[in-house]
């Protein structure tokens, strides 16, 4: 079966040769995830392009860090993928199991395709 782009992270694939993204709704989220997990500095003649969300992991899980992650996921998003609209960015904070990562879950929405998702991350050190 065609597939639209190579799925991350690349597995093999008997039809293909590597496993494909099947509808522009996996796409998206895919590349929302290697928007908000690439650090910048790390793509190639981008230098502005990521969030870097790891680098917030050994902050003060505060309101101040919570609203810094919030404004770089939004202002990253607009900027390099200015179709999707971010409606929320909600932290889950478990402190007791996991104090040394971060789950962060996103709402958007892509309004040319009709669409709303969610994106959910477990970062970790």
């Amino acid at each position: 079966m065609a597939g639209i782009s190579p799925s991350l992270p690349f597995r093999r694939d008997a039809d293909n040769g590597f496993a494909l993204t099947q509808t522009m709704l996996d796409v998206i989220k895919q590349n929302l995830k290697n928007l908000v997990l690439t650090n910048p500095g790390e793509r190639i003649m981008m230098p502005e392009f990521g969030v870097g969300i790891k680098t917030f992991l050994f902050e003060l899980n505060n309101s101040n860090t919570q609203g810094a992650i919030q404004s770089a996921i939004v202002t990253q998003a607009k900027k390099y993928m200015p179709f999707i609209n971010v409606e929320n960015v909600i932290f889950n904070v478990d402190e007791f199991n996991a104090p040394e990562s971060l789950q962060v879950t996103l709402l958007y929405n892509v309004q040319s395709l009709e669409l709303s998702d969610e994106l959910q991350l477990l970062i970790t050190s």
